[in-house]
């Protein structure tokens, strides 16, 4: 029997699946998706999760329950492309024909000596949970930093702004501005919004290392109680670890159909594929599609010809009243890029998006 496996139930592994599970598998053919967890996490909400301002059931999904599908849980080690196999934490091999790659991300720490150790992350459903106890446990009028000013970043800060108003929250970023990628004009009300809430802002900031407790932005220190790590991201390990053309951020060089170009049995998905955007949920799922219609497309032994992908734009957010986005050539400011915001989260819980 062929085996397709799924590494990864995020955005673009469950969009995968599912859309395989919409139209009839061939009988000869078993599909397999792998993750850590037994639900997805929405991911571009754990900002929310680290801040305290939602629960953590309110970010789960339930995976689909289909007899076509068998889910399996657990850490997958690596992935042995000679003998076609995954390797797995405390659990057999499980063999594939075809696999598609669809591990997300880790933070990237720049070689800092100490970031590892002493900041707080958000990539995953449990390091998010982590962050939250590290930041509910910090006395009144104690500091929060966190490293990084794009999207995430923003969006810890104002989040959690609105669950402790008593905090001290500073936010560093190596430019000059916080989002230094979106317009003008999105950095403008953001900053305004910052100023107007009283999180303090500091760019130009390069820091040499981490203690515990102290931040070296070279020879200044700077002193906090808890820091949250958002200052950039790349690929899986397990992804970095295979042979291939990689890009800076560790993602992998794919060919037109999303299969790497000495092996036609991988394809990536998501923030491990070396996309012409920036890794989002939104791209990782328009990916997924893709790559289904491929594997559907090769299951009959037919070619494909795929339509080049189109992101809708970037929504962030500003507590639970405010927020920001760019649609085409557009900037949103206020209450209407919020809601639209809600709403595509609502879509992500309902499967949708």
């Amino acid at each position: 029997m062929r085996k397709i496996v799924i590494l990864g139930g995020g955005y673009g592994g469950l969009t995968v699946a599912t859309e395989l599970l919409k139209d009839r598998l061939p009988d000869d053919c078993q599909l397999i998706l792998i993750d850590r967890m037994p639900f997805q996490g929405l991911k571009t909400e754990y900002y929310a999760l680290a801040a305290g301002t939602v629960a953590d059931i309110d970010l789960r999904v339930a995976f689909p329950v289909d007899p076509r599908l068998l889910m399996k849980y657990g850490e997958v080690q690596a992935v042995d492309a000679e003998r076609k196999l995954i390797l797995m934490e405390n659990a057999d091999p499980i063999p594939y024909d075809i696999l598609v790659i669809a591990l997300g991300c880790v933070d990237k720490y720049h070689g800092i000596p100490g970031a590892p150790e002493f900041a707080c992350s958000i990539q995953t459903f449990s390091s998010s949970r982590a962050t939250y106890q590290q930041v509910n446990d910090v006395k009144p009028y104690g500091q929060v930093t966190i490293v990084g000013g794009g999207l995430s970043g923003v969006e810890v800060a104002a989040e959690l702004r609105e669950s402790r108003p008593d905090l001290n929250i500073r936010i560093l970023d190596r430019g000059p501005s916080v989002l230094s990628a979106f317009p003008g004009k999105a950095q403008d009300y953001v900053r305004s919004w910052f100023l107007e809430h009283d999180v303090e802002m500091r760019g130009h900031v390069a820091l040499s290392r981490l203690e515990r407790g102290v931040l070296y932005d070279r020879d200044q220190i700077i002193e906090t109680d808890v820091t949250v790590w958002t200052a950039g991201i790349q690929a899986s390990p397990i992804v970095q670890a295979l042979p291939g053309e990689k890009d800076g951020m560790g993602r992998l060089f794919l060919t037109d159909t999303y299969h790497l170009p000495h092996d036609d049995a991988i394809y990536v998905v998501g923030d491990c594929a070396a996309l012409p955007f920036a890794p989002s949920g939104q791209a990782a799922e328009a990916q997924g599609k893709q790559v289904a219609e491929v594997i559907r497309a090769r299951m009959r032994g037919e070619s494909v010809r795929l339509r080049q992908i189109k992101l809708k734009g970037v929504l962030g957010s500003l507590g639970k009243k405010a927020g920001f986005g760019v649609m085409g050539r557009r900037t949103l400011m206020g209450r209407v890029p919020r809601l639209l915001k809600s709403g595509v989260l609502w879509m992500s819980k309902t499967h949708l998006g």
